[in-house]
């Protein structure tokens, strides 16, 4: 492949609406598009860190893409052990390669991208108000959603708890599955006392109770809860395999959730469901607010895993300037059509070499 050029270009995505998080609230958030041209084929892939999130939400971030890009122009191949610590860039390179062996960016061919099945995936409920969560609950459920994720931690708690006890009193836990994800916004000492007061209302899991780093507390908090615990934030940053293995052996979950951008991109995912799997522990994947071309990448790969649970893969209709594509959402499902078009001209347009 020495003909290869790489070509990259900052790109920022504006929100429909803002998008609250325990994190703040988003209204805009910033990609880098990478472009790998190998004589008349060309594939598009996309590095997305999350500011105050990603282990690679560095200050010199676009320096360390051009740097990994001269080498995979040198090299013709990703160094997969020399970016375990950038997993963003990981992904981006690794799926633009992916891409470009593809064909109409059908990067794992399966009965999803041939629009014969979808990919059943949660209702997100954002953080907001009271009115305003059970406003977005609503919606969700008219759509069609069996599966609700709500973010807590961010209001009052009794109040959060009576957003759940409303979806109860409406549906059982064979209508309505509930999730919900902490973002470590509890107190290790009061965790379980809160646990106690949401278990009675039949959740499915919580991710990340307590905040990550605390292994000796969440591993106390896995033995004694009343609600199967799910880590997300606890992963970011553990990116050798020894380590990966003794994090899981320490704190034991009942699930993780694997985002390809913050979690090592697909070879380092793809190693903490093995992991995971020896330890009989499940998983599902999340996109983490990339635009349709890294969600393209996320969703075929994980179509390609065969999974039946309900994933975190609703996030490509949030943006105004999202790259046009034939993913869509049907109901409770991320679907593919096959006669849906591209268009990236957009992302292509004055895009730089890296020389």
């Amino acid at each position: 492949m020495n003909d290869m050029e790489v070509y990259i270009k900052p790109y920022t995505l504006n929100f429909t609406q803002p998008a609250g998080t325990s994190r703040g609230v988003y209204s805009t958030r910033k990609s880098w598009f990478v472009a790998v041209k190998d004589g008349n084929l060309q594939g598009v892939g996309e590095c997305a860190p999350l500011p105050n999130l990603s282990c690679d939400a560095i200050d010199d971030y676009e320096q360390k893409l051009e740097q990994s890009c001269k080498e995979l122009v040198e090299q013709g191949v990703v160094n997969h052990e020399k970016l375990r610590g950038l997993p963003s860039i990981l992904f981006g390179l690794e799926t633009a390669l992916q891409d470009l062996k593809a064909k109409n960016h059908i990067l794992w061919p399966t009965s999803f991208t041939k629009g014969e099945v979808g990919l059943p995936i949660n209702g997100l409920i954002w953080m907001g108000t009271h009115q305003q969560m059970l406003r977005q609950i609503e919606e969700k459920v008219a759509k069609g959603f069996k599966c609700l994720k709500l973010k807590v931690g961010a209001i009052d708690f009794d109040q959060e708890l009576d957003l759940v006890r409303r979806i109860r009193q409406q549906f059982t836990i064979s209508d309505l599955e509930i999730r919900l994800d902490a973002n470590g916004g509890f107190e290790p000492d009061k965790a379980l006392a809160l646990l106690d007061k949401l278990a009675k209302y039949r959740i499915h899991s919580i991710e990340q109770p307590i905040k990550a780093g605390l292994v000796e507390q969440m591993a106390t908090i896995v033995k004694q809860t009343p609600i199967p615990i799910a880590l997300d934030e606890e992963l970011i940053g553990i990116n050798q395999q020894k380590t990966k293995e003794e994090l899981l052996d320490s704190i034991n979950p009942h699930y993780i959730i694997l985002k390809p951008s913050l979690h090592g991109g697909l070879v380092g995912s793809t190693e903490w469901i093995e992991i995971a799997q020896k330890q009989k522990i499940g998983w599902w994947i999340t996109s983490a607010l990339e635009s349709n071309v890294g969600l393209n990448a996320i969703a075929q790969w994980c179509a390609s895993l065969k999974t039946t649970m309900p994933q975190g893969l609703g996030t490509g209709m949030l943006f105004t300037n999202n790259v046009k594509s034939p993913l869509y959402i049907d109901g409770q499902e991320l679907k593919y059509s096959p006669d849906g078009e591209w268009d990236l001209a957009d992302i292509l347009r004055e895009m730089k070499r890296v020389e």
